[in-house]
């Protein structure tokens, strides 16, 4: 099995106390909205990763300094990236952020702000 050239990478908040269909919705929409970035703003990572099989990790932060902060990074490396923002219809209040998609975007790029986070 080779190692994935691309990669992306869902950041979640543990804080919040979602419910698991609650974060796998807010998931979906960083997937979403984060490889859209991509396909229009880098669009050989984006077919290269979906050639690869779109390959994601989920890992998890406490708070949302630490989405926020991840976030700068990401934009600092100008890698794709997508802040996702809860419109409040369930559990939570409206704005709350919830999660950040980045990528996707080569692997060791992605590794260089998320890799020493655990995994979700």
């Amino acid at each position: 099995m080779s190692e994935n050239k691309y990669k992306q990478a869902i950041i979640l908040r543990i804080d919040l106390d979602m419910s698991k269909g609650k974060i796998a919705a807010q998931a979906g929409h960083a997937a979403v909205s984060a490889a859209e970035k991509a396909r229009k703003k880098n669009p050989n990572w984006w077919s290269a990763w979906i050639k690869e099989g779109q390959c994601k990790i989920a890992v998890k932060v406490n708070s949302k300094q630490e989405l926020l902060e991840l976030e700068k990074n990401a934009k600092k490396l100008k890698l794709p990236s997508a802040l996702i923002a809860d419109r409040g219809l369930t559990e939570l209040p409206p704005g709350t952020v919830t999660c950040l998609g980045i990528g996707p975007a080569p692997s060791y790029q992605v590794d260089k702000i998320t890799g020493i986070l655990n995994l979700l």
